[in-house]
């Protein structure tokens, strides 16, 4: 795993209040207080201005705001990865995994998984 994300996601974990995090004097820590909604609600923001990025650099050709804009979703991603006690490497993983498959197979199965999930509760 890339050594920015790790270091990034060390002091991520360290943020949270059962590690210590303060509230008044982290972003990261109020965020974790504020819990799930409060991390999902700044995902969506972060999301809509990566589109909002991309649809401009399409029109002018400047990616800088797309770059910018990835690294504010990559970063609220990882708090809502330590929100649930994962890490970056866990994302890596499953990338891994998927690797070599078409996107196409790849939802198929997932297709196929959740109507097996299904006959075995009924």
């Amino acid at each position: 795993m890339n050594d920015t994300l790790q270091r990034l996601a060390d002091v991520i974990e360290s943020r949270k209040p059962i590690n210590g995090g303060d509230p008044d004097k982290s972003y990261v820590a109020r965020l974790f207080a504020k819990g799930d909604d409060a991390i999902l609600k700044k995902i969506g923001e972060e999301a809509t201005e990566t589109v909002m990025a991309a649809k401009d650099a399409r029109v002018d050709g400047d990616t800088s705001k797309v770059v910018y804009e990835c690294a504010d979703l990559w970063f609220h991603s990882l708090i809502l990865l330590a929100q649930f006690n994962l890490k970056p490497q866990d994302v890596l993983t499953e990338l891994a995994r998927r690797e070599g498959l078409s996107g196409i197979e790849e939802k198929a199965n997932r297709k196929l998984d959740a109507r097996e999930q299904a006959e075995r509760r009924d």
